[in-house]
């Protein structure tokens, strides 16, 4: 008995310990930390999931061509307390015409972690600082 009830109370330590670790990573990792972009374009699609939403928008480059760019974003709780949800005056939708600032990725592709998001109406929503706690 005491043998089944130390291998459950270790299992489920290393299961806690396992979870917490693969919930911190670091933005520095994949995203120039020095950087910051701004882009107009439309959304395309739009997801509130924890841990991380996203953001996929259509740029049009001066010559017309499109590139969807993918935006991190924080949990959903975290941004429905900054107001951003599925509803009320900073929702976002399919279609919608904005500009975004964001942190680029190191590498170039068209991959970014959400700043702020200006609306057609000329509001503006701070999403995050861009910093790892933001």
């Amino acid at each position: 008995m005491i043998k089944r009830t130390l291998g459950c109370v270790a299992l489920l330590g290393w299961l806690m310990a396992s979870s917490s670790l693969q919930a911190h990573h670091s933005l520095a990792g994949v995203y120039d930390m020095k950087a910051e972009k701004e882009l107009t374009g439309t959304v395309e699609k739009v997801q509130f999931v924890n841990p991380h939403g996203s953001l996929t928008i259509s740029v049009k480059s001066p010559d017309g061509t499109a590139t969807e760019w993918v935006f991190t974003l924080g949990s959903a709780t975290a941004l429905a307390q900054r107001g951003v949800g599925k509803t009320g005056p900073n929702a976002l939708h399919y279609g919608d015409a904005i500009t975004v600032k964001c942190i680029p990725a190191k590498d170039g592709h068209p991959l970014g972690f959400l700043k702020s998001v200006t609306y057609a109406d000329g509001h503006t929503v701070v999403v995050s600082g861009g910093g790892p706690n933001d």
